[in-house]
């Protein structure tokens, strides 16, 4: 069987991540999955993006956590992408959504409305201002949704094990995966997280270290890696057996995949 492709920050090999628009193309490209990273703002909104501060992917000044919603709305989160985009005089004709800041209800609810069954992956970023509220937020909205139960199309990921920890005091049938991203924290991780977790790999960090990617495997958990964005790297998971690919590109990798 071969793995889930999961739409890493949305198809961001080609889109802006983490934007509605780059998740819309991943869907139109046939990714089973959807992968995310949520930041708290600071009226208390889950919004979809991985850096703790606006520099890269805004073009301004300040940190997310200290930012409401509106202000957040203001910004456009796609020219950084595209510099060149403002010389498109079709730009702006276009659903300015998809180059707002994208709140994590608003892509369930895109999640909850598309024809076919999609999964998400939501990685709650640590260490952050608001703690454990990151994770009880989240697990608020997956219960207004309908999916904190063990049929939810959602999982949650993080590098804290703390996080997950919290999550399955909450949720506990919501499925979690241990990030790990050096691969001498293992032998640590393996110690204390809980027997049904999955493991996520970096894909670089399992070349990079051969034995990491055995002791995975001989553990029996199911592995989900990323960012897996060429036939080479694909060709790892394939080796490994892996469960779900993380990738820049998931319609690449299904075609690589499904021909």
């Amino acid at each position: 069987m071969r793995p889930q492709v999961v739409a890493h920050r949305g198809a961001s090999f080609e889109k802006a991540e983490h934007t509605l628009g780059a998740y819309i193309a991943a869907l139109d490209a046939g990714a089973e999955g959807l992968e995310c990273d949520v930041r708290l703002t600071a009226d208390g909104h889950l919004v979809c993006f991985h850096d703790r501060d606006l520099r890269r992917t805004g073009q301004t000044k300040g940190v997310v956590s200290t930012k409401t919603l509106a202000d957040l709305d203001q910004l456009d989160f796609t020219a950084w992408k595209n510099p060149w985009g403002e010389l498109d005089e079709d730009r702006f004709d276009a659903d300015r959504s998809h180059r707002s800041v994208l709140t994590l209800r608003r892509l369930f609810e895109t999640v909850r409305d598309y024809p076919r069954r999609v999964e998400i992956a939501v990685e709650t970023k640590h260490p952050v201002r608001y703690g454990s509220a990151v994770e009880r937020k989240l697990v608020e909205l997956l219960r207004e949704f309908g999916w904190d139960g063990p049929d939810s199309p959602v999982r949650v990921m993080s590098f804290s094990w703390t996080a997950l920890q919290r999550v399955e005091r909450l949720a506990p049938d919501v499925r979690l995966v241990q990030l790990i991203e050096k691969a001498h924290l293992w032998p640590m991780l393996r110690r204390v997280i809980g027997p049904d977790w999955i493991v996520g790999p970096g894909v670089k960090e399992l070349r990079a270290h051969p034995g990491l990617a055995k002791r995975l495997v001989a553990s029996g958990r199911d592995i989900h890696v990323w960012t897996v964005n060429s036939r080479k790297d694909l060709d790892l998971c394939l080796s490994l057996g892996v469960k779900a690919v993380i990738s820049d590109r998931p319609g690449y990798m299904l075609e690589l995949l499904d021909g």
